[in-house]
């Protein structure tokens, strides 16, 4: 017979272990799929400076890592292995994992996150967290009265590149096309920003520097002309989207044009009863590891409210 629990939680990350923690000390006996990459976008992240109660900062690793220590305490049983699919059609629902093992769960959470879509050449992952960053609100603090780049041409791109102009001496959108994406109205601020110039027509060829010494410029391309060009500068920000981690979903929750997972504003409950959703994989927006870690623990609750309620007979 296939094992039955009363809660999965599908990913790792601030989100998953916070929403572990609530749900073991309210006796859920939760089991969390880790998935391929425990912990997250923060496993790759160097200094967290705005996660309260570290006032000295703590490297992505640690905080996730604590932060597993911490629900494994309550109870919770984790998994190193990655959801395959999962069949909502009726409660309990049923989750695919591994090599095709399965097993039933009265409730879900998913917080599979998102990824960030990268440039995916060699010296971009040689850098990352030496000058190479996805985050402007996480990281830009690190950048104050530095040059830096913002890839990208879209309102996220926009975004960042105004956030940074809080700390940057300058920043230098490079976008490859000789025209933003981004709406109207986050174009019109962004080119009004006197420390915003940009750079057309041009793909990143390589990140120049190296891990002991940071980033210290990049080889650009300009794809009209082949033109190559060195741009000196302190740090690099990849701004070209992000894509949720819902693969395993296979169209079973509704998602919108980006693929994040729909859900009401500011609320943890999908259009499935019992099934709920927190992280990134359903926020656009702020993306945060605080954040997300709010939305966890607002989906515990939920689904112990649900379970409560609602018992599987």
């Amino acid at each position: 017979m296939e094992e039955r629990v009363q809660l999965v939680i599908i990913g790792s990350g601030p989100a998953g272990l916070t929403a572990a923690i609530y749900a073991a000390r309210a006796n859920l006996d939760p089991i969390v799929f880790e998935g391929i990459q425990p912990g997250g976008q923060l496993m790759i992240t160097t200094d967290i400076e705005n996660f309260p109660g570290w006032p000295d900062g703590v490297n992505g690793p640690e905080l996730m890592e604590n932060c597993r220590k911490q629900a494994e305490r309550f109870g919770s049983r984790l998994i190193q292995e990655e959801v395959q699919e999962v069949d909502l059609s009726k409660r309990p629902f049923s989750i695919t994992y591994g090599d095709g093992k399965q097993l039933l769960a009265d409730a879900l959470i998913v917080a599979s996150g998102a990824s960030a879509r990268w440039l995916n050449i060699e010296s971009e992952q040689r850098l990352r967290g030496h000058g190479v960053s996805a985050c402007a609100t996480c990281d830009g603090f690190f950048f104050s009265d530095k040059k830096v780049a913002i890839i990208g041409g879209g309102d996220t791109a926009m975004e960042e590149a105004i956030h940074l102009t809080r700390f940057a001496s300058e920043v230098i959108v490079i976008h490859r096309r000789n025209e933003l994406r981004a709406s109207p109205y986050m174009q019109e601020r962004a080119m009004r920003n006197k420390k915003i110039k940009f750079v057309w027509d041009s793909i990143v060829d390589e990140i120049l520097g190296d891990p002991s010494t940071g980033v210290t410029g990049l080889r650009l391309k300009n794809i009209k002309t082949n033109v190559m060009s060195r741009l000196d500068l302190d740090g690099v920000f990849v701004a070209i989207g992000h894509t949720p981690n819902t693969s395993f979903l296979k169209g079973q929750l509704p998602v919108d044009d980006s693929g994040f997972i729909k859900c009401g504003r500011g609320d943890v409950a999908s259009c499935i009863p019992g099934v709920f959703v927190a992280g990134d994989v359903r926020d656009a927006r702020y993306r945060q590891a605080i954040t997300a870690a709010g939305t966890g623990a607002m989906a515990a609750i939920e689904a112990q409210d649900f379970l409560e309620m609602y018992p599987v007979k």
